[in-house]
């Protein structure tokens, strides 16, 4: 599948490295996404802040802008992306010590990882004690569900298992894959990782990201009204996480 370049008019196929350039490009042309963005990566600097002396990490960092808010953190992706990344591997086999990670940072990574349980070792693995995974991922709520079903071309399987087709770095996914391990399958995670805790489950976001238009559709409302639907989403979300369409997870090693 391609997108459409918004300013070039060009298609790209889903899992070509020039369309996460492309997603880049539009995310800095839009204020009103980078600034959700920014958002989502100050919780990450929140978080980092409570972590112990070591290395830090993003993992698929893509076309995103995380080193601006976190400049000593290791920016990663399994594709070459020129200028952009740090350092090219896969997460289930990280070129990182035992216990030498501090903390492992991913926005819309999670979902496609193919191997659940060979990224959750690995990541067990690097990871020190007090050291932890943010990951800001789709949430499993009424109105995400809906939204991921209907109107997102990533499928969203909330039967599936640990496993996703291994058809491409990006056209490989499974959207519920989060709610699958952490939250269906938590006994499951819990016994097979006893030392990954999960500290943290914050529902978020349940409308600024669609008035975006993300990275492949146009923005529906003018920038200035940001802080108007952050206050709207406040409202919805202390009236149910289920209008939430974004989960930020956190698991520590203890």
């Amino acid at each position: 599948m391609g997108i459409l370049d918004l300013k070039h008019k060009e298609t790209f196929d889903i899992d070509d490295p020039r369309r996460t350039l492309q997603h880049r490009e539009v995310i800095l042309s839009k204020p009103f996404l980078k600034k959700l963005y920014e958002e989502w990566y100050a919780v990450f600097k929140l978080q980092a802040g409570e972590l112990p002396h070591g290395t830090l990490v993003e993992l698929g960092s893509g076309g995103g802008f995380l080193k601006e808010t976190l400049p000593q953190v290791i920016t990663s992706d399994i594709l070459q992306i020129p200028d952009l990344v740090d350092k090219i591997f896969y997460a289930q086999n990280m070129p990182f010590e035992n216990e030498s990670v501090a903390g492992i940072f991913m926005t819309d990574v999670f979902h496609h990882i193919p191997d659940s349980a060979a990224f959750l070792k690995e990541a067990n693995r690097v990871l020190m004690t007090g050291g932890r995974m943010v990951m800001s991922e789709p949430a499993k709520t009424i109105f995400g569900k809906f939204i991921y079903k209907n109107f997102h071309h990533e499928p969203f399987n909330t039967d599936g298992d640990w496993f996703i087709p291994e058809s491409g770095p990006m056209s490989g996914s499974n959207q519920a894959l989060p709610y699958i391990v952490f939250i269906r399958d938590r006994d499951k995670f819990e016994r097979e990782f006893p030392s990954l805790k999960i500290k943290e489950i914050r529902y978020h976001t349940p409308l600024r990201y669609l008035l975006s238009g993300g990275v492949s559709k146009k923005q529906m409302v003018p920038d200035f009204t940001f802080n108007f639907f952050k206050w709207i989403e406040n409202i919805l979300l202390k009236i149910s996480k289920e209008f939430a369409m974004f989960a930020t997870i956190v698991i520590e090693k203890v």
